[in-house]
């Protein structure tokens, strides 16, 4: 069937029933008052300025990332009627530029199926979600996950497909099938899919379709060997200069050093991808892509060439400390993706010096010298890495508090939060500086070229003091940032 063919076919069933399009309208209606009235009672003592973050409620992994009649979109899992996890909803933003986002009515609201994560494609002047219809069942474990279509003409109200689902089952029949990642190459849709073996090791399917609704099984395209975690969740699958990257975040990984610290992790590896056979060849080990405390379950999209990722700022099963003021959960600040060598690097876009308010200070920074910032900063700093960096950043009336350290004597960049730490190898192939993007709750370092991240949430009292600590006078540029999200 025709993509076109479907879309008429879908109209027509729309049109033949009133009765449930009514109902799904009041339900939209009735939850954007819900939010609307909610919104004004949220404590804004930890709200992010220049962060996607849910209108009320909660919020976890990033979906349907695109661009769309002018404008990128961006969805998120969803719970509008409390601050913890819940029947899943998509939450939506849009942006003309990836920095300022303005919050859209929500896309989709559950039915029988809870609307867990997935991945949008544009054809046409038509929007098309895939998400993962996830259902409680009354026999063990319990649930279902199956793949759905919802079409959009305008990008904002979205109508299901009634035929859903076109992907009943994993090869297996393993009850853990989700998070579709969806892309076109020549006369074929592909999409890659989280899943596990019937031993409990986690696995990518590649799949293919000529018009979204019968999907062909290719191949298992990555597999856990029994080291790389029990399921594999929200897979992405791309070419980047020249390769090809599976991006993906395994849960149950042990672990290993300085490696894995957090519950679940989000990494990579590169290789190359042949269309002919579908095999995809290893020739990297699974690497981190973010070393911080708070990033999950990552999402790229591509634009006039360029790759851009965005994560869940957040992890599972940690403490949510703006949970009591009536929201909970926020994404990353979008990134570039560029590969060098076997590295995959993450930049700041170029866009985000738009938000550079008040210039703080630009010179020299001596030992134990305090920066007072405001509720948000955009810090670069270089010193001599053949010496030790330290810096201190907290709120300026306690709270929250983490730092920054650099050892020359390992080569190793350190963000310690509280006692806990995460600290990783850094070789610099180029700057040798460091940006630091600070919000009302969290902080965003990225070291040289983006060879070395770290996205952490933490959560100080009032504005931010930034204190060095080096044993050397440090260069630094410091600037207020302006506010580019809805309160």
């Amino acid at each position: 069937m025709a993509l076109r063919s479907l879309v008429i076919l879908l109209c027509v069933f729309a049109a033949a029933q009133p009765k449930i399009l009514k109902q799904s309208s009041y339900a939209k209606e009735e939850l954007e008052q819900y939010i609307a009235n909610t919104r004004p009672e949220l404590n804004l003592r930890y709200r992010l300025h220049y962060h996607v973050a849910p209108p009320v409620g909660w919020m976890n992994d990033p979906n349907g990332f695109s661009y769309y009649k002018g404008e990128y979109h961006l969805f998120y899992q969803f719970y509008p009627y409390d601050s913890v996890w819940g029947p899943m909803h998509w939450g939506h933003s849009s942006s003309p530029d990836l920095v300022n986002w303005k919050t859209l009515p929500t896309a989709l609201l559950p039915d029988q199926e809870q609307c867990f994560s997935g991945s949008a494609i544009v054809d046409g002047d038509t929007m098309i979600l895939m998400y993962t219809g996830h259902e409680i069942t009354d026999k063990e474990p319990y649930y279902n996950e199956t793949q759905f279509l919802a079409f959009s003409d305008d990008g904002v109200a979205f109508t299901k497909y009634a035929g859903n689902p076109v992907l009943p089952a994993a090869p297996n029949g393993s009850p853990d099938f989700r998070d579709p990642k969806v892309w076109k190459h020549g006369k074929h849709w592909y999409v890659v899919l989280g899943s596990k073996t019937d031993d409990n090791r986690g696995r990518v399917l590649l799949y293919r379709s000529f018009d979204l609704i019968e999907w062909e099984f290719l191949r298992v395209l990555g597999e856990s060997t029994g080291d790389l975690g029990y399921m594999w969740e929200c897979p992405d699958f791309f070419e980047l200069g020249g390769k090809h990257v599976l991006l993906w975040s395994p849960q149950g990984m042990e672990p290993n050093g300085d490696r894995y610290k957090n519950l679940h992790q989000t990494g990579f590896i590169i290789g190359n991808f042949n269309y002919n056979n579908f095999e995809f060849v290893q020739e990297t080990k699974f690497q981190e892509l973010d070393y911080g405390h708070d990033f999950y379950a990552s999402q790229t999209m591509e634009k006039d060439g360029k790759r851009y990722v965005v994560a869940w700022f957040n992890m599972w099963e940690v403490p949510h400390p703006e949970e009591v003021d009536g929201w909970a959960g926020a994404m990353t600040i979008i990134r570039e993706l560029v590969l060098v060598g076997d590295r995959v690097l993450q930049k700041p876009l170029d866009k985000m010096i738009s938000l550079r308010d008040e210039s703080v200070i630009n010179g020299q920074v001596d030992e134990n010298q305090v920066i007072e910032l405001g509720h948000t900063g955009e810090i670069i700093i270089s010193g001599d890495l053949e010496k030790k960096i330290e810096l201190l950043v907290e709120g300026r009336n306690g709270g929250g508090q983490a730092l920054l350290r650099w050892d020359p004597e390992v080569g190793k960049v350190v963000v310690d939060r509280a006692g806990d730490v995460r600290q990783v190898e850094w070789s610099p192939i180029g700057s040798h500086s460091w940006r630091l993007f600070l919000d009302a709750s969290s902080l965003e370092l990225f070291c040289g070229e983006g060879e070395v991240v770290f996205s952490s949430r933490v959560y100080p009292d009032g504005e931010w003091n930034l204190t060095n600590l080096s044993p050397q006078t440090l260069n630094v540029e410091a600037y207020k940032l302006k506010r580019s999200v809805p309160l």
